[in-house]
């Protein structure tokens, strides 16, 4: 051996490698190249444990092309080094061409003639994390003795730098594996009458889907027009409550006479008018699902037996003496803040406890943007339909509109905009001019307010935005829709900049 390749000269520049890396990571490949160079190696290879998968994969190699890098997997206890990993022994053989357990994975065999391979694990602590390899010419037994004794230092200095990548490794792994199940949970528990796929939504669909084959009562929470009512739907017929009843009550709409009555239902005579018997809405539900919408309406002295229902399973009817059982699944919703309502005594806080057993929150339109157009083009659908109309699609405008508006009302809101476009437009497509005045404001210099000339100039722009479109971006075309010529089409896409779109 020169004194270039010394085992010291290699210790010490590794050592220098390490002292001036930051990253230990990073400072595997210039080891290996040290490796290599220092002791006139044909290839160095640093392979890691995956504990998850117990798939040994390449980290790191000198002298391997990309190809050859990516065929050199193993399993443990496969081939030489399979079999250092798993049992944390050096092994040496003096010539690969003559040794069968030498799988040559990596490199074709014949490219090996005359050559010897020498594999030592790494570990970190009492646990085997991976193996450091060499391939060198055959020389005298002695010199693998020092190969062995050289890599195992070098195993010893990056073993740290080995359990942060493999440590790295299984962290993204889960990351990943998270991100799937949480696609096909958000897959298998979204409701068919819910339409969007946003990041936003996901934790919803998976709590429908986790409550929903259980009797628990939920709480659903959220802003007027987010869709409260079908979440409850979705908790009810993913049930399997499903083929009973699902009965609504509107709190806020009954007047406060009444709420009891409505509720719990009354015995003739009860009160002036109650000529009959009546079951309540609790009756009506039973064996299935009561969704007590905007149960923060409710006045204080029907907060009290609705408890009892949700405390004890029974009630008795208005006038009535005769206490009677309910089997139903309770699902309430509010737009209030009810801890607020507490503070005021304006809603019980045993009541709340026994409501908030599930709770759901339902995010606003403008926190799921990605769904706007989702929903936009299901409801075009809907109106179609019911309005016996042709609509094809939203012109770019009108979805640039639509994007940029930050819906106060939610999906409620959409809805009413869209079944209004759906209903004025005069064409198969539903230009932002149709749009509710409201959304025309949502962007500066988007509506039709101002001068003559600035209205005009951006009508114009939206007919051209919409015939290139329609064009796939073919100016010809799009002048011969719209009855200009070529050199027209060009002048109008320079003064609006539209030749980037």
């Amino acid at each position: 051996m020169t004194a270039e390749s010394h085992p010291l000269a290699l210790l010490r520049e590794v050592s220098t490698i390490l002292d001036e890396t930051a990253d230990l990571g990073s400072s595997v490949r210039p080891i290996l190249g040290a490796l290599s160079r220092r002791m006139e190696l044909e290839c160095a290879t640093l392979t890691v444990l995956n504990r998850r998968t117990s798939e040994i994969l390449l980290h790191e190699a000198v002298g391997l092309t990309d190809d050859q890098r990516e065929r050199a997997r193993y399993r443990l206890g496969e081939g030489i080094t399979g079999r250092v990993v798993e049992t944390g022994v050096p092994v040496v053989i003096p010539s690969v061409a003559t040794e069968p357990r030498f799988l040559s994975r990596a490199r074709p065999l014949e490219e090996r003639d005359g050559t010897g391979f020498v594999c030592v694990p790494v570990r970190h602590g009492n646990e085997t994390i991976g193996a450091l390899s060499a391939e060198r010419p055959c020389g005298e037994a002695a010199s693998f003795d020092e190969d062995i004794q050289i890599l195992s230092v070098l195993a010893s200095l990056i073993a740290h730098a080995v359990r942060l990548r493999q440590f790295a490794e299984e962290e993204k792994a889960l990351v990943a594996e998270n991100r799937r199940l949480r696609r096909e949970l958000a897959d298998r528990y979204r409701p068919d009458n819910i339409v969007g796929n946003s990041r936003e939504m996901v934790p919803v669909f998976e709590m429908i889907g986790q409550v929903a084959g259980s009797d628990a009562t939920v709480l659903i929470r959220g802003e007027s027009g987010t869709g409260k009512e079908l979440i409850a739907q979705a908790v009810h017929y993913g049930s399997r409550r499903s083929e009973g009843p699902f009965v609504r009550v509107n709190c806020a709409a009954l007047p406060e006479g009444l709420v009891e009555s409505e509720l719990f239902g009354h015995e003739r005579g009860a009160f002036t008018g109650a000529l009959q018997q009546r079951a309540g809405r609790f009756e009506r539900a039973s064996g299935g699902t009561i969704f007590l919408d905007e149960i923060g309406d409710l006045p204080p002295s029907v907060q009290i037996r609705l408890l009892r229902v949700l405390q004890e399973r029974e009630f008795e009817r208005v006038g009535g003496n005769r206490m009677l059982k309910t089997d139903v699944r309770v699902v309430a919703a509010t737009n209030r803040d009810l801890e607020a309502d507490i503070e005021d005594g304006r809603f019980r806080t045993d009541l709340y406890y026994r409501l908030n057993v599930f709770p759901i929150h339902v995010p606003p339109l403008r926190d799921r943007r990605t769904d706007i157009i989702l929903l936009a083009d299901h409801f075009v659908e809907m109106y179609n339909r019911r309005h016996g109309r042709a609509i094809v699609r939203l012109s770019t405008p009108a979805i640039d509109l639509l994007m940029a508006y930050h819906w106060p009302g939610n999906v409620r809101e959409l809805e009413n905009a869209i079944e209004r476009a759906v209903l004025l437009a005069d064409g198969d497509v539903i230009h932002a001019r149709i749009l509710p005045p409201s959304l025309q404001m949502a962007t500066p210099g988007a509506g039709r307010s101002g001068p003559l000339k600035v209205q005009l100039d951006a009508l114009e722009k939206e007919l051209i935005v919409d015939a290139l479109k329609v064009s796939r971006g073919n100016r010809a075309a799009a002048a011969r829709q719209l009855g200009i010529t070529e050199r027209v089409m060009g002048l109008r896409v320079a003064k609006y900049g539209l030749a980037g779109r």
